[in-house]
């Protein structure tokens, strides 16, 4: 089912409301998953527990979202894209809610694990949604804005910390409800967008797919019945799709090791350097996350003009480099830290932190593309879980220097990855992408195969 056929203002429109809400989603992902980061070292000072304890509240949320990717992602196939697209909102806004109120280590662990959930759920859902409606030749640029919100996101947190920082010993208790208040408002949007005319299609419900492409296209189409055989998640695991499998998996784990083991410490990394200012460390924390959110700019207006094969190979290669050269240096200066923390991220999020919303969408027929792109998102969980959990038990064994000489190892494995594996999908449309998949075409009307 392509758009290409229509152009119109009203379609337009339409396609950027539905990236829009989509993006905030991700906004809201990359907040919440960094706000944790900035309110650490306030948490830490307030309550006082080990660093055992500050593992599990850092990665709660993630090891919620590698149950909500895997689990709602399977259930936004099976019972809409619309239903699921809303409800993970509703756990951002109550679990948001509840973590600001946590009045024990454990609460604030429980609570934000829920809200991970919803986190998890966020990814499949909005990327397989965005990339269904988008038009072949900006689906590029459409679902790496996703990708760039999120970062978006992780720079508000630290904004949002620097803001509420003079409130005082409970300043992070606002800081986290934020997000529950932002999530509120994208909920009542998101209400309002109509399911996936393809996701009704490869159901069997023709006639609501037609009516829905009437009201958003302005003009009457015809919607064969899908002759497709169905899928089950399975099938991402057999001959014809498990290059693609394992390619998605593999370059999103790779980039969550490397990206979450650092983003989630920076502030602990730098605040040794900065003589005790917690101004400092925001600051320092800050640069990083903004040079991340440029390289996942750049890499958005260089998605649909190199094409995504060398984008993603760039970005390994970049933060590979970066990697290194932070490992040969055991003394390192405060300026020093900031200036290679902000490249790594810059490459890594310029390719691999955007095509994350990309790739696993285009990859698989729209049967299994939530599914698959929860299962991708899972494993990329499992490496961003690994990444929170590893690198401070590396730095107290090897200290920070040698400690990343394993993102560096992780970063050069994504790159052979993505060396050997990436395909080049730029410019084609989702049914060229998946054409081992039968389509039927009937060229008397204005007519879409699924």
């Amino acid at each position: 089912m392509s758009f290409e056929q229509f152009d119109s203002p009203k379609l337009k429109r339409f396609q950027r409301k539905v990236t829009l809400l989509s993006a905030a989603g991700t906004f809201l992902d990359g907040f919440d998953l960094t706000v944790i980061a900035v309110a650490m070292p306030l948490i830490l000072s307030q309550w006082g527990f080990g660093p055992g304890v500050q593992a599990m509240i850092t990665s709660s949320a993630v090891i919620g979202s590698l149950i909500g990717a895997l689990w709602l992602g399977n259930l936004t196939d099976k019972f809409g894209r619309k239903a699921m697209y809303v409800v993970d909102l509703l756990a951002f806004v109550v679990f948001a809610a509840l973590t600001a109120f946590a009045q024990a280590p454990w609460q604030l662990i429980l609570f934000r694990f829920l809200l991970g959930i919803g986190i998890g759920a966020d990814y499949p859902i909005s990327a397989t949604l965005v990339s269904e409606f988008s038009p072949t030749k900006e689906r590029g640029k459409y679902s790496t804005s996703l990708g760039a919100m999120w970062f978006v996101g992780a720079v508000f947190a630290y904004i949002v910390g620097i803001l509420l920082l003079p409130l005082g010993d409970n300043a992070w208790r606002y800081m986290l409800l934020v997000g529950a208040v932002f999530a509120l408002i994208v909920f009542f949007f998101r209400v309002t967008l109509p399911e996936s005319p393809r996701w009704l299609a490869s159901r069997g419900r023709e006639k609501e797919a037609e009516e829905i492409m009437l009201k958003i296209t302005g003009e009457k189409v015809v919607i064969p019945p899908s002759t497709k055989p169905k899928q089950k998640l399975a099938v991402v695991f057999s001959k014809t799709f498990f290059r693609r499998t394992f390619f998605v998996c593999g370059f999103w784990f790779c980039y969550a090791v490397a990206y979450y083991g650092i983003s989630m410490y920076t502030p602990s990394i730098l605040k040794p350097f900065t003589n005790g200012s917690q101004l400092l460390v925001y600051l320092g924390s800050g640069t990083v996350s903004v040079l991340g959110l440029l390289g996942s700019i750049i890499g958005l207006n260089l998605v649909e003009r190199i094409g995504r094969r060398p984008l993603i190979i760039t970005s390994f290669t970049g933060l590979s480099i970066a990697l290194i050269i932070l490992a040969l240096n055991p003394a390192p200066s405060l300026q020093f830290l900031v200036i290679l923390f902000s490249l790594a991220v810059l490459f890594a999020n310029m390719g691999g932190g955007i095509l994350n919303f990309v790739y696993p969408t285009e990859l698989f027929p729209t049967e299994i593309r939530a599914s698959a792109s929860g299962l991708a998102t899972g494993i990329s969980r499992i490496g961003s879980i690994m990444g929170i959990l590893v690198f401070p038990n590396l730095v107290a064994s090897w200290g920070n220097s040698k400690a990343l000489w394993f993102f560096a190892v992780i970063s050069l494995l994504g790159l052979i990855i993505s060396a050997i594996l990436a395909p080049e999908t730029k410019g084609k449309n989702l049914e060229e992408l998946n054409a081992d998949i039968p389509v039927n075409a009937n060229n008397n009307e204005n007519t879409v195969g699924v």
